[in-house]
């Protein structure tokens, strides 16, 4: 009879991941980021745990989209209240606080459910090369 084994609390390491999004584009440096929050990259992943890395993105300033949704890629969000719908297009949230772009993007693609805050957490975003992290990482 074979076993199924289930990692325990315990089991769980968390490595650290920087990612530089300089010249990266936006939709698959953020398919990479969500994969690596989520855990699939270990070989003990199960759905049901927060077993994700640690991921530091520097550099979001100078992410890149492609085709025209630098000019047509808008944000929504909505206070709840009538006529609360607030629409911000790319180049401006680009221009005030571009760590928010990667953040809407990676939180797109983590599942909606319970893990989801938890998860999102481990995401560290700076607009530049510098982040307070450099010890955390295995040189």
């Amino acid at each position: 009879m074979i076993k199924t084994l289930s990692p325990k609390a315990d089991d769980i390491t968390r490595d650290w991941v920087l990612f530089d999004a300089k010249g990266q584009v936006l939709g698959r440096l953020a398919t990479k980021i969500a994969i690596v929050l989520m855990g699939k990259t270990k070989s003990n992943f199960v759905r049901h745990f927060d077993m994700g890395d640690h991921v530091v993105v520097v550099n979001a300033a100078d992410i890149v989209v492609t085709g025209n949704k630098d000019t047509q890629k808008v944000y929504h969000h909505h206070s709840g209240y009538p006529g609360g719908m607030k629409v911000t297009s790319y180049k401006f949230v680009l221009a005030s606080k571009p760590e928010e772009i990667i953040k809407s993007a990676v939180a797109g693609m983590i599942p909606q459910n319970r893990l989801h805050d938890r998860i999102m957490s481990h995401l560290h975003i700076y607009p530049s090369a510098e982040h307070p992290y450099g010890k955390q990482f295995k040189n």
